[in-house]
């Protein structure tokens, strides 16, 4: 499978910060973006709500010039940790008047919204998404249509 360095880069760092425990919504250097942007803050800038996909003047400034930060447009950046944060359970964009998950260190709440991440950056690059592993249960006269291979 051929992915764009971007793609790879990542699934490498989410990967990291999933099994080291760094991965923190609520942490503009520990969250998704700030995890795929090296642990630096200078994505929050780009809009002036966390968990909004709305590009504030600095945002739409930089995605009209066509910056991109480690591959990634603002907007780009934006709409992934807005899906971040929707799986996480947050109501967005976060406002303490919304209130917070209670479970927002869970593993699995983290995984699933790792999923969903993933996910969206697999259709970013138009690759299939390697979170789907129902071909592995397709059958075909009572016999697994693929091999697993381990």
């Amino acid at each position: 499978m051929k992915t764009l360095n971007r793609f790879e880069n990542a699934i490498e760092k989410l990967y990291l910060a999933f099994h080291n425990n760094t991965l923190n919504p609520e942490c503009c250097k520990q969250c998704a973006v700030g995890n795929i942007l090296n642990n630096t803050e200078s994505w929050k800038y780009l809009s002036d709500d966390h968990g909004s996909i709305e590009l504030n003047y600095i945002g739409k400034f930089h995605q009209n010039l066509g910056r991109r930060f480690n591959g990634y447009t603002p907007l780009e950046l934006l709409t992934i940790e807005s899906i971040f944060l929707k799986a996480c359970g947050y109501k967005l964009p976060l406002h303490h008047k919304n209130g917070r998950p209670n479970n927002i260190t869970d593993k699995d709440v983290l995984f699933k919204a790792l999923t969903a991440v993933i996910s969206h950056l697999c259709r970013l690059e138009g690759i299939a998404n390697i979170m789907d592993y129902s071909k592995l249960f397709e059958y075909e006269d009572d016999k697994p249509k693929y091999e697993l291979v381990l």
